[in-house]
């Protein structure tokens, strides 16, 4: 709602904010040079006072048309409410509109100002007014005032600032009186200029990071999603679903976060949904929403330039000010990179430009221009209250600025990049918002009408639909390019520089702290690195890595984006479960404990298996067993050493169980450690350690082994010699097979090739011999 009259420090509308704070000390003496009377109004309304209750909020829900031509009728519509105590009576809602103001920086005092203050206002149109009799306390009443263009005084081509007043009586104050006010602003260019501003706006399709790790163990790898609050963004109604919609009819420059694409391509294809009550991951419904809306997008960017960001949007802020002392960091850029362009490919079917970088609120100092460049854009995208003029220029310059080592600042127009923030839900701010856009493009080409200059827009990275919605009542409104043209984004990036421009990059110092307060923290990065190094060291056992490689490195990508500044907590949180799911991976290939092995004998086999519980194979993985008694007990084949190593390859599902040749020399216990390590000599998993029980045989034992055998053959040499005597007798045999035949003997059981258990060895067992 506009603020009453009266209140002249009142807070102002969301939707102008910025510009009363920027210009709050502009509000007084320059003023009143822009806002010259118009003819005496009759004496009626000239007694009209400034004192008093002033307690009337006017709300200006609509303007139409938004920027009119000759012939055209504006209308102005809203609602006034009493907020006072007392009645008011003879009440009457008029229009009244400035003289013309004189460039940005009056606008800017303009808008900042509140408050009604007389003798500075210009007066009623002295036909146009809308009576109200009576308007009780609390109450709101709607108006609308159409005025031809003709009568309102409109002259020379440019900016005017046009009030909507309610004056009226009350039972405390008999003299009329003004008791609220409502400005906006009206853009008048019947012609068009010589020059048109070329004017670039960024539409952005960015959204936070739903996706994790995690997906399932089936071929198709079925994602997991946290939950599918994605779906409402998605549909028809919903921001994302807007946002496509409003930019496939307007001259706009897709700017995509290729993380979003691949996420609801992800959907698409079939995914689950954790259910947080039971913990079971059940199958998501909203497959036919995320298809129709990735086929919306594609239909939509068909023709129009796409500008792809590294995927999942990655703080460059952060990874500047605070990854650089993370060894690698950088590196995690250029992986997010290269995914863009393949994931935009892949989904979109169109050739995406990744030559751009956007830091957040478009804030740059050299350590974050050279972190945005690192992985191979060449543009990145300021604002111009970061990349500030200080060279004084009358106008405000075109927006590609060469800063060196073939790199170039785009500086999008800080005004115009701002101007949809806050609440839009409300038709009055959304007027409001729209009306001051328009005055704005229309004052910075009057600013130099001979020479055409290139303005980039950047908006809020996730703008709500409302927002949305008016950034596109706003474009419509300057369809008829009586003085903007559209430019895409590559384009504006090729712009001529102007040579009398500021090319020079902040320092350090200057950048907001309000941004650095939330940027990641060094101790993200350092989780990042770990995460990574753990992937790079697991991929390298597997057969078919992609299927692990793809889903953590994107997941790693979420981990720097922009989108968790302000969720220092959830950020966290999503780190961890990243690193816990990686981590439970890697330990589903391990060695099975053992507790005791006992060698009888100088020689045998030590039995060490290797469980893999993943669905794939894995290979280049070896087994190192190390006795830390050589001299009692020595590993491998012939004399044997301190150590031992084999290679392994494991089945998906499978285990391998190795035997180890061992050779004794003396009794007694011997701890051995068993350790997987990959092929390069890196340690795989935790080590396990096992004690093998060497009893070797003595002199005394022999002997009595000897005389057993002996006595065996003794025995032999008896039952052949009764056999002998039997048959001359013709005498069948006592025992064996017909014929005289070897006894039957069942043949051995096959060897089973299955999954083995991953319960520990039983205490005492035996070794193979």
């Amino acid at each position: 709602m506009a603020e009453a009259a009266d209140f002249q420090g009142m807070t102002p509308s969301p939707a102008r904010r910025w510009v009363r704070r920027a210009a709050s000390l502009m509000a007084g003496a320059p003023l009143l040079v822009g806002l010259a009377e118009l003819p005496a109004a009759p004496a009626a309304y000239a007694a009209t006072e400034a004192s008093g209750s002033r307690t009337v909020d006017v709300s200006l829900d609509s303007l139409t048309p938004s920027a009119p031509v000759k012939d055209d009728t504006v209308t102005v519509s809203g609602t006034v409410t009493n907020k006072g105590r007392e009645t008011i009576t003879e009440a009457r809602v008029g229009l009244g509109v400035s003289s013309r103001l004189s460039g940005r920086t009056q606008i800017d005092a303009a808008a900042a100002r509140s408050g009604y203050s007389a003798g500075n206002e210009p007066q009623e149109l002295e036909t146009y007014v809308v009576k109200i009799p009576k308007l009780p306390s609390g109450v709101s009443t709607d108006f609308s005032l159409a005025v031809p263009v003709d009568k309102l005084g409109l002259e020379d081509a440019g900016v005017y600032q046009l009030g909507v007043t309610l004056s009226g009586k009350s039972a405390g104050q008999g003299a009329e009186r003004v008791l609220g006010v409502e400005r906006t602003f009206l853009p008048w260019q019947d012609d068009g200029t010589k020059q048109k501003t070329q004017l670039t706006y960024m539409w952005p399709l960015i959204s936070t990071t739903r996706l994790s790790a995690e997906t399932g163990s089936d071929e198709q790898q079925t994602p997991v999603f946290e939950n599918d609050d994605l779906a409402k963004e998605l549909a028809p109604g919903g921001r994302l679903g807007q946002l496509v919609s409003l930019g496939n009819e307007l001259p706009v420059t897709w700017v995509i976060d290729p993380d979003l694409l691949a996420t609801v391509d992800a959907m698409v294809k079939g995914y689950t949904v954790k259910d947080k009550a039971t913990g079971v991951n059940v199958p998501g419904k909203s497959q036919a929403v995320a298809k129709q809306w990735l086929n919306s997008v594609e239909n939509a960017v068909k023709g129009k330039k796409v500008v792809a960001l590294p995927f999942a949007d990655p703080d460059l802020a952060s990874l500047a000010h605070r990854g650089k002392n993370v060894p690698g960091s950088l590196n995690q850029l250029q992986r997010a990179t290269k995914a863009a362009e393949i994931t935009v490919d892949s989904t979109l079917h169109v050739k995406a430009s990744t030559d751009f970088a956007w830091p957040i609120d478009g804030a740059v100092d050299p350590a974050i221009m050279n972190t945005a460049t690192s992985a191979g854009a060449h543009n990145v995208i300021a604002r111009s209250d970061s990349l500030r003029e200080i060279r004084g220029l009358p106008y405000s310059p075109t927006s590609a600025r060469p800063i060196g080592a073939g790199r170039t600042a785009i500086v999008a127009d800080a005004r115009l990049s701002t101007a949809f923030q806050g609440d839009m839900s409300r038709a009055e701010n959304s007027t409001l918002a729209v009306q001051e856009f328009l005055a704005q493009t229309l004052a910075l080409t009057q600013q130099d009408e001979d020479r055409q200059r290139s303005t980039v827009v950047a908006p809020q990275r996730m703008p709500s639909v409302t927002q949305a919605q008016t950034m596109a009542s706003a474009l419509r409104a300057l369809d008829s390019q009586r003085w903007t043209e559209p430019l895409d984004l590559v384009a504006a990036a090729k712009a001529k520089p102007d040579p009398d421009a500021t090319t020079q990059v902040p320092g350090s110092a200057a950048y907001p702290g309000t941004l650095r307060d939330r940027e990641l923290p060094t101790s993200a990065f350092e989780d990042i690195k770990a995460t990574q190094n753990t992937l790079d060291h697991f991929k390298v056992v597997l057969t078919r890595p992609e299927r692990v490689v793809t889903p953590f490195g994107n997941a790693i990508n979420r981990e720097m984006s922009t989108s968790w500044r302000g969720h220092d907590v959830a950020a966290g949180i999503y780190r961890a479960d990243v690193q816990r799911y990686l981590y439970d991976l890697t330990s589903e290939i391990t060695l099975i404990e053992k507790s005791t092995a006992t060698l009888s004998g100088r020689s045998a086999t030590i039995p060490v298996t290797v469980q893999n519980k993943l669905v794939q194979d894995v290979h280049h993985l070896v087994l190192r067993l190390q006795s830390t008694k050589p001299t009692r007990l020595k590993l491998g084949e012939g004399e044997g050493s301190a150590v031992t190593e084999q290679p392994i390859k494991v089945r998906g599902g499978h285990s391998q169980s190795v035997k180890i040749a061992t050779t004794a020399n003396a009794n007694g216990k011997v701890p051995v450690v068993a350790q997987l390590f990959t092929e390069d000599g890196t340690p795989y998993g935790p080590e396990m350690r096992f004690t093998v029980k060497v009893n070797e045989v003595t002199p005394t034992v022999m002997l009595v082994i000897a005389g057993g055998v002996l006595l065996l053959v003794l025995a032999g040499i008896k039952m052949y010699s009764q056999r002998k005597r039997s048959a001359a007798r013709g005498e069948a045999p006592e025992n064996g097979a017909p014929d005289g035949g070897d006894p039957e003997q069942p043949s051995d059981p096959n060897p089973d090739t299955g999954p083995e258990s991953g319960e520990p060895s039983a205490t005492g067992e035996k070794v193979d011999r």
